[in-house]
């Protein structure tokens, strides 16, 4: 299973950001799909995580800011960030299960500037 993020990049306090990832390679289903950030000198932290239906999970540094979404036929989770801090500014990591094995995908960088 390979993961391909997208979106990411620089914004302003309070604004939006959106990042998507995508799964491809050879596998049956996928699992729980979602993202995960880490911080320098810190643990990798949970942000978000959608199950095969709909339940969601979030971390609680951003309930109620981030919403998780996906898109079952295109193996694809979204994460819709809004109201953005500066502590937000972090390495954003996408993972799914696929076959009760974890996958990780390359980190993209959001920052969000004061």
């Amino acid at each position: 299973v390979q993961l391909q993020a997208s979106g990411g990049g620089l914004v302003q306090a309070g604004g939006s950001l959106s990042l998507s990832c995508s799964a491809s390679g050879r596998f049956v289903s996928v699992g729980f799909m979602g993202w995960y950030r880490q911080a320098p000198g810190k643990q990798r932290e949970l942000v978000a995580l959608i199950l095969g239906g709909s339940d969601t999970i979030y971390g609680d540094s951003v309930k109620g800011r981030f919403t998780i979404s996906r898109d079952n036929a295109k193996n694809t989770v979204y994460l819709k960030m809004d109201s953005l801090k500066p502590e937000d500014t972090v390495v954003y990591y996408c993972k799914c299960d696929s076959g009760g094995s974890g996958y990780w995908g390359r980190g993209t960088l959001v920052t969000v500037s004061s």
